[in-house]
């Protein structure tokens, strides 16, 4: 299967495990068809409004399931928006830094307190800086994608993730988030990892009590750059 792109091969594997034969015709021309289209599913009329709307409503519902949320006017005060958020609660001025370009490029340097790694996340690390893909208003969401760029250990590991998000990065539904990543990937290029990140980590499996960071992060803050 050489000339097949990966996707065909995924198909062709699950078919010949299932004892099905090769789609031919029509039937693998319409299966064609549909995964080209990318038809959208019901969207919820909450999130059909104009952008500054759209950011509003992203902040509400992020902020309804305990997502914190620095508000900044450019990307150079980002350092410092960060840091004063970890001194507020008492934590470690010591990050791990996804290694990507943009966020490497911001002035770190005016914040010398700070400790700065890049990297995919280690056990002893406290807090992670990730960059976003989109936020999704609909549900306060965020849309990261994993690569070389942006480990996906970053957005479990560390008790405290941290992501820097532009307001243009705002769509208003999990559909215009994936029409925007379709757009800026080529062909079969896709993200291994799309992870969908509401809220710091929790559950109420036992007696029905809340527990944050049971399963990830128990804090999870947006810097949100208005520029």
């Amino acid at each position: 299967m050489p000339d097949m792109s990966p996707r065909d091969q995924i198909l062709a594997g699950i078919r010949r495990s299932l004892g099905r034969p090769a789609l031919e015709g029509e039937p693998a021309a319409a299966l064609e068809r549909r995964i080209a289209e990318h038809a959208a599913n019901l969207i919820p009329q909450r999130a059909q409004l104009p952008h500054e709307e759209q950011v509003a409503l992203f902040i509400e519902m992020a902020e309804g399931v305990q997502t914190t949320i620095s508000q900044v006017a450019t990307a150079e005060e980002v350092p410092d928006a960060i840091a004063d958020y970890l001194a507020q609660h008492n934590l470690p001025a010591e990050l791990r830094v996804a290694p990507d370009d943009w966020l490497s490029g911001l002035p770190w340097g005016k914040r010398p307190t700070l400790t700065i790694r890049t990297g995919k996340a280690e056990e002893p690390d406290t807090a992670s800086v990730t960059p976003a893909f989109a936020g999704v208003a609909e549900t306060g969401t965020l849309m990261l994608t994993s690569g070389p760029h942006s480990p996906t250990t970053l957005n479990l590991l560390p008790e405290t993730h941290i992501v820097v998000l532009k307001k243009s990065q705002i769509t208003g539904s999990y559909e215009d988030g994936w029409a925007r990543l379709r757009e800026s990937q080529e062909k079969d290029a896709m993200p291994r990892t799309v992870n969908f990140i509401t809220g710091p980590s929790r559950t109420g499996d036992i007696e029905q009590k809340i527990l944050m960071g049971a399963h990830g992060p128990r804090r999870l803050h947006i810097v949100l750059i208005d520029g």
